[in-house]
């Protein structure tokens, strides 16, 4: 299952890609992320791997940065018992002060019983998706007006 979400933001570009690969501005902009956890590699570098803990239940995502071609591309792997999901992101400069934001995340469900399940929650995987992007663009425009 894919889901893709675009979103113009008001941030130049480079400003925005050091925003959001930043796995420390996560828990900032993540609703339902409680927490990053190191785990190896420098934080956010390509290589480096670091645990996304929810405030609530039980999802730990183990996420690995695989690419990181600041200020244009970004691209994750999320690991949970349940489902694999792969992150691409392209940071695309609209001016000197704008962004479009492409999001791409590709779900891959694990066992019979996570595929069914994947088939359910289509609607609302790809609304969480959309949520995250929108309240990323609210965080990234609130510390571009600080810099």
């Amino acid at each position: 299952m894919k889901s893709v979400v675009q979103l113009n933001i008001d941030v130049p570009q480079a400003r925005l890609a050091g925003l959001f690969a930043d796995p420390c501005n996560n828990p900032k902009w993540m609703d339902d992320l409680e927490r990053i956890e190191p785990i190896s590699g420098t934080l956010g570098e390509a290589g480096s791997v670091y645990r996304l803990v929810p405030k609530q239940g039980d999802l730990v995502f183990v996420a690995t940065v695989v690419s990181r071609e600041l200020p244009t591309e970004l691209t994750l792997l999320l690991d949970a018992p349940s489902v694999s999901v792969w992150v691409s992101d392209k940071l695309l400069a609209l001016s000197g002060q704008r962004t479009r934001l492409i999001s791409e995340e590709t779900f891959r469900f694990k066992g019979i019983f996570n595929k069914f399940f994947g088939l359910f929650a289509r609607g609302a995987i790809k609304r969480a998706h959309r949520r995250h992007m929108e309240s990323f663009k609210r965080f990234a425009e609130s510390q571009g007006a600080l810099s």
